[in-house]
């Protein structure tokens, strides 16, 4: 059992520091059958998704060495690139090893809803995904004291499971922000409607907008911290964390589309394209 631990939140953020002791007691469990790489961003990526940034124009990465407090054990790099191209670089086997799975976390900040698709948490498991590794993405609800260990024990407690899972397997997991004896229990969630951005305005009275300006964004409830969810059914994810649930979701990243359905749709597009063309 290899494992690559990455993040959105940068390498020596808290909770990759409490998540990374978390797996070193995981592998003092079973030394010889568990190894774990952390290759993660050298400062806060977070909202990058799966971007790995302009690679033709930098086609080189530095990385520096760090020693996490309590999980010295744990090989660990900073490198200065976001964690999709972390993920890359440790899914290839650049480091020490090339692991079987990765597990990106602990965000601070729920990653529920339509925020998966922005998110550089979810964005590391997505991009790993691509490239045969199956992942755990890791995030806790924000609050004034956040509980990053309950979310670390949860994880913990999925993390076997997911070695023995197809190929490409990709589970988002969300954690409330709780003491692990608070914590309700862990359910399948359902992506709610829940967005990073509700809106940027509005403009008063629909004035036109001048030359140059700024617009005030609206942050919703996933970032990043859960706010209203009552227009969330009871086993979305979003409300599944505010009622003192985990949230366990599996996720589908970029992939064909083979559904039947859509046939009649691509012939048509195709007839209609290849008509305009030999004209």
């Amino acid at each position: 059992m290899r494992l690559l631990l990455t993040n959105d939140d940068g390498v020596l953020a808290p909770g990759m520091a409490i998540l990374a002791r978390a797996i070193a007691q995981w592998i003092d469990d079973a030394p010889h059958e568990r190894s774990a790489l952390i290759v993660a961003p050298s400062r806060n990526y977070s909202g990058m998704s799966a971007a790995v940034g302009d690679v033709f124009e930098r086609p080189t990465v530095a990385y520096r060495r760090h020693r996490l407090a309590g999980a010295e054990s744990i090989t660990t790099y900073g490198l200065d690139a976001p964690p999709a191209l972390c993920a890359i670089l440790g899914a290839l086997g650049s480091f020490d090893f090339a692991p079987d799975v990765v597990i990106s976390g602990i965000n601070a900040g729920a990653n529920v809803g339509r925020s998966v698709l922005h998110s550089g948490t979810v964005g590391a498991v997505f991009t790993a995904a691509q490239l045969g590794l199956s992942g755990l993405a890791v995030s806790v609800q924000w609050g004034d004291d956040v509980h990053y260990d309950t979310a670390a024990a949860v994880a913990i407690a999925v993390l076997d499971e997911l070695f023995g899972a197809p190929p490409r397997t990709v589970l988002n997991l969300n954690v409330p922000n709780l003491a692990l004896h608070q914590l309700k229990g862990i359910r399948r969630g359902h992506i709610s409607t829940a967005g990073v951005i509700k809106a940027a305005g509005p403009r008063a009275g629909g004035e036109a907008l001048s030359e140059e300006g700024e617009l005030p964004l609206r942050l919703g409830a996933a970032s990043p911290a859960l706010g209203d969810v009552s227009d969330e059914g009871p086993n979305d994810d979003g409300a599944l964390v505010e009622s003192g649930y985990a949230s366990l979701t599996a996720l589908h990243g970029p992939r064909e589309v083979t559904d039947p359905a859509f046939e009649v749709l691509m012939e048509k597009a195709l007839e209609a394209a290849s008509r305009q063309l030999s004209t």
